[in-house]
């Protein structure tokens, strides 16, 4: 089996039902999916396994929920089944409840960096929010889009945040915290 098929040189890309042009919101949100799941893949890379066993499982976990909601994204068949659920959200509360508890309490902003993977987790967040935004712009343009992919994405970007804080909180690293900034968080 060839990598290439050609099909996509005049502008165009399958999705799910049918063909769009590459540039459509619907490729766009899908796309920036995608991109985000090869950061995460990144940040895994990053992680110690005896240190971050735990995160590790999110993330893997996490790579496998984007990758459907992408799916249910770029899915336009009458008769689909979306396979993101609600179910996903629920847990990454929790967990974010509990890598909110271990991470130091947050006064001010602070800005993205740390270890290597904080970063990484950090990047990771801001294309969530890329995604989020792409997948409104999509659910305004087009009926038919899940908005359980959008609440996921919303979620996902704060379990990033909180997951980033803790990584370099393991490490014994401090966040860096934003100097102009008062306290805002109390």
């Amino acid at each position: 089996m060839k990598l290439y098929t050609k099909t996509g040189d005049k502008g165009q890309t399958s999705i799910i039902g049918g063909r769009v042009d590459k540039d459509h919101a619907r490729v766009e949100a899908y796309g920036t999916i995608d991109e985000l799941n090869s950061v995460i893949g990144k940040a895994v890379s990053e992680l110690d396994k005896g240190i971050f066993a735990d995160i590790l499982a999110d993330l893997e976990a996490i790579q496998h929920e984007l990758f459907d909601g992408g799916g249910d994204l770029a899915n336009v068949m009458k008769n689909r089944v979306y396979k993101l659920t609600e179910a996903p959200i629920e847990v990454m509360e929790k967990r974010i409840d509990k890598l909110s508890e271990e991470a130091p309490a947050l006064k001010r902003f602070i800005l993205p960096g740390g270890a290597p993977a904080a970063a990484t987790l950090h990047m990771a967040r801001t294309i969530a929010r890329r995604a989020e935004r792409q997948t409104v712009t999509l659910m305004r343009e087009v009926e038919d889009v899940s908005p359980v992919v959008q609440k996921y994405l919303n979620r996902l970007s704060d379990y990033l945040f909180a997951a980033a804080r803790v990584v370099n909180f393991r490490l014994s690293i401090p966040d860096v915290e934003y100097i102009r900034s008062g306290d805002v968080f109390k």
